[in-house]
């Protein structure tokens, strides 16, 4: 772990707790950045050329750690704008189940596109609300955030499983922005139709890179209007020959920033998504019993089963100037603050910060 931590120059000065802000820049991926640029500088179009073979070799491997079909795997500048272009292609006849509270860009999209649109609140029985809604209402379309922005609830993803199995014609669209890279995901075995992220939080990639994966059957129900010239490969005749996912790259593709999204997603994978989960699952299980016994978390969190590591703490300006004074970097979301926890993070970080909540006291 240790070794890890060392990568990221921040951390000798604070304890960073707001990842689900923005993940952290790194030595290596930083070194590669500047390698990049600098073949740029020097061979211009030569390097670029050369480099033009990087962009499939980010898509097969964002297919490869996602466990998703290379071909169903679309490069995007960011989740926003790939969800923007998807559902200009969904007729808009769609029932729509939203969550009160998700992500803005999440919610956004739809509700100013004039679908009949329902939603259920984010709460303790929140699996149990959401299937009832499906129920009663006849709801053609979920949308949500796997982990949620400002609390860190996170869907049971066995359940959106069973959801899609006794509802096959359920289209489920996800955010994993806040999701991805946190644990192992198998984006086929799940009952997730459409998976988007962007790639500057928990993937560590930085800004200006992200994906969405596509399920071969959900193809059929829309039709997709997005085109450009990248979306045929540059060539001329293929343009009554674009493939689903390629409508969603009608333009050039930066070979910096879906670079650094591979050089992270191999990064990630050095390290081992096992244990990956595992250090996060440990932290999150004792960044919920600590901050539980501080009375500090709302009843839904405390009383669900699987947590996230994104926790919003009861606290105003008094509290978060104090955590800022301290050289905890955090957020203030929802009404309260946010911790953000991820891998460079460690027990003794948890435990600085629970320092500060006690002196509150």
């Amino acid at each position: 772990m240790q070794k890890i931590i060392k990568q990221f120059p921040i951390l000798n000065q604070y304890v960073y707790a707001n990842t689900a802000a923005s993940g952290l820049l790194y030595d290596d991926l930083l070194d590669w950045r500047q390698e990049h640029d600098l073949d740029f500088l020097i061979e211009g179009s030569i390097m670029k050329a050369k480099s033009n073979k990087m962009i499939g070799n980010t898509r097969k491997t964002v297919g490869q750690f996602f466990g998703c079909d290379p071909s169903n795997v679309a490069l995007l500048p960011n989740f926003s704008i790939g969800l923007n272009l998807l559902l200009e292609g969904l007729p808009k006849e769609q029932k729509v189940l939203l969550l009160e509270g998700d992500y803005p860009s999440l919610n956004w999209p739809f509700e100013n596109r004039g679908f009949n649109i329902f939603k259920v609140g984010i709460g303790e029985q929140l699996e149990r609300d959401i299937l009832e809604a499906v129920k009663a209402k006849g709801i053609t379309v979920l949308a949500l955030s796997l982990v949620q922005w400002t609390n860190g609830i996170k869907i049971d993803l066995g359940f959106l499983k069973t959801l899609k199995k006794d509802y096959p014609a359920l289209i489920i669209i996800a955010d994993g922005t806040q999701y991805c890279g946190t644990e192992s995901f198998h984006f086929e075995e799940s009952g997730i139709d459409i998976l988007g992220a962007s790639g500057y939080k928990w993937l560590l990639a930085g800004y200006g890179n992200g994906f969405m994966l596509f399920k071969d059957g959900i193809k059929s129900y829309f039709t997709p209007k997005s085109i450009g010239f990248n979306s045929a490969n540059i060539d001329l005749s293929a343009k009554d020959n674009i493939t689903f996912s390629k409508h969603f790259e009608p333009g050039h593709l930066d070979t910096l920033n879906f670079g650094s999204l591979k050089f992270s997603l191999d990064f990630l994978n050095k390290i081992g998504m096992d244990h990956v989960t595992a250090h996060l699952k440990e932290l999150s299980l004792l960044a919920k019993k600590e901050l539980s016994a501080l009375g500090l978390l709302e009843e839904a969190v405390v009383n669900r089963q699987d947590h996230s590591t994104i926790f919003n703490i009861k606290g105003g300006e008094k509290l978060f100037q104090l955590l800022t004074e301290k050289d905890v970097l955090c957020a203030q979301r929802g009404g309260g603050i946010r911790l953000s926890f991820h891998i460079y993070n460690t027990e003794k970080d948890l435990q600085k910060i629970v320092k500060v909540l006690k002196s509150m006291k």
